[in-house]
């Protein structure tokens, strides 16, 4: 598959969802127009204080994340995404609640260093969590657009699904009602297909392009990214619970994060910091 293939496809899929997800109440921008948006309970535990802080939030969607930072302070958010809707709604989200320090821009995030030269160390903070990474087949050129964002000392805020439940799958060999079963090895590098006419914003709306492919990156290989582009790691967590319902046979807490049932037994979640050397 070629890198316009593998582009193409996710982003007529992404083009799609995008509608989707405006119309969809799992996107409930109410917070945001009433001053403060919400975070995720692991972001919002983890991240600390970002106000005065320049801030690019890679892969923004429909920006309410981005605004949600700038709601807390920021002194300017930069959203980058590629999809031409999802650019379009963050903007429309901004404007209506008034994120006058926040804008977007239409960018690969693996062409940031080409698309977006005078950004180049001007920013405290690079932030991206959740459905990220793996949407890329090339996580050192991800890791490169990173550090050419940051300033000197400034850091890389990273949540995202665990690479080893991404391995797991409730259609995979061997699942059962209570229990995923395997899907694709920890250690494939190459994208793979998928045709899921499904979303998750669980609207129930069938997606037309559903073709899309993924690409499963393990902790080695992240780690070993953001180390070659000049970032050290400050701390890694790992966590047994996610923002959203990944497997059937998990449960919600009282934050409304998705767990397993009875033991933790693996991990759902990663997150990082990581701060560029000067």
């Amino acid at each position: 598959m070629t890198g316009e293939d593998w582009r193409a496809l996710n982003l007529a899929n992404w083009e799609e969802r995008t509608p989707v997800h405006l119309r969809s109440p799992l996107y409930d921008f109410t917070p945001h127009r009433a001053g403060r948006g919400r975070l995720d309970p692991i972001v919002e535990a983890e991240i600390g204080d970002v106000a005065g802080l320049r801030i690019v939030h890679l892969q923004c969607h429909l920006g309410d994340d981005s605004v949600a930072l700038a709601q807390r302070g920021a002194a300017a958010v930069l959203g980058v995404d590629f999809s031409p809707s999802a650019i379009a709604g963050a903007q429309a989200l901004a404007a209506e609640v008034g994120a006058r320090d926040t804008r977007f821009v239409l960018s690969d995030v693996l062409e940031v260093p080409e698309t977006l030269p005078d950004e180049a160390g001007r920013h405290d903070l690079v932030f991206t969590s959740w459905g990220t990474i793996g949407w890329l087949p090339d996580i050192r050129r991800w890791a490169r657009s990173v550090a050419h964002l940051l300033r000197p000392g400034g850091a890389l805020y990273f949540a995202d699904l665990h690479p080893v439940a991404a391995v797991f799958d409730d259609a995979g060999a061997g699942a059962a009602e209570d229990r995923p079963g395997w899907l694709v090895p920890y250690f494939e590098r190459a994208g793979r297909v998928f045709d899921d006419p499904s979303d998750y914003a669980g609207s129930g709306e069938r997606i037309v392009n559903s073709r899309t492919v993924t690409f499963l990156h393990p902790i080695a290989d992240i780690l070993g990214a953001l180390r070659d582009a000049g970032l050290v790691l400050d701390w890694l967590h790992e966590h047994p619970r996610l923002a959203w319902q990944m497997f059937r046979g998990q449960v919600r807490d009282a934050d409304g994060m998705w767990g397993w049932p009875d033991q933790p037994w693996l991990p759902l979640a990663v997150s990082l910091r990581a701060v560029k050397q000067g």
